[in-house]
């Protein structure tokens, strides 16, 4: 007998506490299916408060659900999801609504989401942000999908979703891919974010001496101000952990090898193909790949270059204020270069994004959640059509009040020896963005030179073609437009 409003595939940790968190909320009621039964009789027995309606077969499972049938589902990405898809899709009617919760790859739920409808059963990529605490309290959620599916989606997911200054942090992003694409544009920039908190961690303590313990207490402090963010916040307590088994922090026991799940490559990959520079985010992919490669660090380790022991900031007070200061531009670089490849990915599949209301759901339940985003909200209030995020008044006065700290601490570190790839990068697109004229002439000239691209010129209109020679006094300019 159908009893329950919506249903989850999937009972590992995030499904189990997605499901928990749906069962909590007045006027839900929720049908639980695993492959291995065993996981959903657990779910049973340890959370009877939850009344789960538990199922043995995926027919039981869609039997147990009211109209329209609404399954969640949370399994591995890939064949996977495949896979529950094509089971629930054999005991689902038309009209009925099947949402992937997974970290899937946006051209992955384009495609699904066009062979699903064909059969009149609604699919939805949604991206959820917020891990296993956020799954079980109140995460993000960025569901992609059909108006109709929405109109029932909404309320459910409406009701677990993180609360942010008294709204639901939910909201419908666009059609097919759009949420997953969303989620994966979050991801980059949380490695983002992630790899410049690192690179601040980095070089206040070489340059500072100061121990974890010291340096925690100065990420709290940061905490308070505009750099509030729940990464920042986690940073303190990650450095205040102190390793059990010695006795030192924990963070010195840690292998210094970084991993990834995909969502991070999948941004820069994508943004590649849109033609969007997302060097912040690129970087701190870079980061973790080089990390992971012991062989190569260990062959180099002996390679010439500065000796970072022997350098010590004159200041250390101020140089601390100029690595938090140059932390809060880079982060703004990141946020802005995500949100062009939101911009670019929306123009490119005929997605209605609302850059505000991405900024609005991810000030609370998500890993990235920020002070600032209220910011970002105004930002594109105030100018929809704003053509970069860092050129908003705020986030100018930002630049205009961080820019010198910042130039000195990738001096610093350059001069130090002291990797600071995101740091770097970020000011390096900064003044790119910034700059009169860039070099991009005379690539430009390369090309038309070994491969006959042609050139547009600044006084005339039209395209060009220069017939090159070896001697500069025989080079002849086509002089004809196209």
């Amino acid at each position: 007998m159908a009893q329950a409003n919506i249903g989850v595939v999937g009972l590992a940790v995030m499904g189990s506490n997605l499901a928990r968190n749906l069962a909590s909320r007045e006027g839900n009621t929720v049908a639980i299916y695993n492959r291995t039964y065993a996981r959903t009789e657990t779910l049973l027995a340890e959370h009877p408060e939850a009344n789960f309606v538990g199922s043995t077969t995926i027919a039981e499972f869609a039997a147990s659900l009211s109209t329209p049938r609404t399954a969640l589902i949370m399994v591995q990405a890939g064949k996977g999801t495949d896979a529950v898809i094509n089971e629930l899709v054999a005991v689902f009617e038309p009209g009925d609504i099947i949402i992937d919760g997974g970290n899937a790859l946006f051209t992955d739920t384009i495609r699904r989401e066009k062979a699903v409808r064909e059969t009149g059963i609604n699919f939805v990529g949604a991206g959820i942000s917020g891990g296993e605490e956020g799954a079980l309290h109140g995460p993000s959620i960025m569901p992609g999908g059909s108006d109709e599916a929405w109109t029932t989606i909404g309320p459910i997911l409406g009701s677990i979703a993180a609360i942010a200054e008294g709204e639901p942090c939910v909201t419908h992003v666009g059609h097919d891919g759009a949420g997953h694409f969303v989620k994966m544009i979050h991801n980059g920039i949380e490695y983002a974010d992630m790899q410049l908190i690192a690179e601040a961690y980095d070089l206040i303590r070489r340059g500072t001496g100061k121990s974890p313990a010291e340096i925690a207490d100065i990420f709290a402090q940061w905490n308070t101000g505009e750099l509030e963010s729940y990464l920042i916040e986690i940073t303190a307590e990650v450095l205040r952990q102190v390793d059990a088994k010695t006795g030192t922090p924990l963070v010195d026991v840690i292998l210094d090898q970084a991993g990834s799940k995909g969502t991070g490559v999948w941004t820069v990959q994508t943004a590649l193909d849109l033609g969007v520079p997302v060097s912040g985010i690129a970087e701190a992919v870079f980061a973790r790949a080089l990390s992971s490669k012991p062989a190569q660090r260990a062959a180099a380790a002996s390679l010439p270059g500065p000796d970072e022991d022997s350098w010590e900031p004159t200041d250390p007070d101020g140089f601390i204020e100029s690595v938090r200061l140059a932390l809060y531009a880079s982060k703004v670089i990141a946020y802005s270069q995500g949100f062009d490849a939101i911009v670019a990915g929306a123009t490119q599949y005929g997605w209605d994004i609302k850059k505000g209301e991405i900024a609005k759901i991810w000030r609370g339940g998500c890993i990235i959640r920020a002070r600032f985003l209220n910011r970002i909200t105004e930002a594109y209030a105030a100018n929809p059509e704003l053509v970069a995020l860092v050129t908003a008044p705020f986030f100018s006065d930002v630049m205009a009040k961080a820019q010198t700290a910042w130039r000195a601490v990738v001096s610093d570190a350059a001069h130090a020896g002291i990797p600071s790839p995101a740091f770097s990068s970020s000011l390096a697109y900064y003044d790119g963005l910034r700059a009169k004229r860039l070099p991009a002439a005379l690539v430009q000239g390369q090309r038309d030179f070994f491969g006959a691209h042609t050139y547009q010129r600044v006084d005339l209109p039209g395209t060009f073609h220069t017939l090159w020679s070896g001697d500069r006094s025989e080079i002849e300019s086509a002089g004809t437009s196209h």
